[in-house]
């Protein structure tokens, strides 16, 4: 069992998008708070992003927002357990890293998926062994898992690297998950024609 204290949350901002994303989200939020796990987040009120910040609070758990100062600066704010202001967005991200125990990617855009890459890619690089979980709400992910499982297929990333990626539909089960799951710490030094593969 891992000892998870902290998850970071990756999600997006969009209001736009099916209800059914919104109610995953509040339902994952109320999990996290009755599992008294902390949740770290990009800090923002809208969104995904407000909705999980808001489900956490209101099942009394707690929720630390990390936000860079030009969004700060030009956004309403809830009111966070602990929110911490950087100078930017790779500070913020570090900062989101550095905090949790473990991961978990919610449907998002652009962002969302960069910030999922850049983490799935640091435990390639042995930056962290920790579990990465995908909140596969509709099906959302189905097509990113192709993706890699079509990278797999021709050469540009080795199987043994999906190893922290947990993917499921139901936020319950998905922190059960991701709170069973032992990540190993891969060393790509000593992998055979890996040089490239990362």
């Amino acid at each position: 069992m891992n000892e998870l204290k902290r998850m970071t949350v990756f999600c997006g901002s969009s209001e736009n998008v099916d209800n059914h994303y919104f109610e995953a989200v509040e339902q994952l939020g109320k999990e996290l708070a009755e599992k008294e796990i902390e949740v770290v987040y990009g800090g923002g009120n809208v969104g995904l992003m407000g909705a999980l910040a808001r489900s956490v609070l209101k099942a009394g758990g707690k929720v630390t927002g990390i936000i860079p100062r030009k969004i700060y600066d030009n956004v309403t704010h809830i009111e966070l357990s602990n929110l911490v202001i950087v100078d930017t967005m790779h500070e913020r991200k570090a900062k989101m890293y550095e905090l949790g125990d473990a991961f978990i990617a919610l449907p998002g855009g652009i962002g969302t998926l960069e910030e999922l890459t850049e983490i799935f890619t640091w435990y390639q690089l042995e930056y962290h062994n920790k579990p990465i979980g995908l909140l596969n709400t509709k099906g959302y992910y189905d097509r990113f898992y192709l993706m890699l499982e079509h990278m797999v297929e021709e050469g540009f990333l080795h199987k043994q690297y999906m190893e922290p990626l947990l993917t499921e539909e139901n936020p319950e089960k998905l922190v059960a998950m991701i709170s069973r799951h032992s990540v190993p710490m891969m060393n790509k030094w000593k992998q055979d024609d890996i040089s490239d593969r990362i």
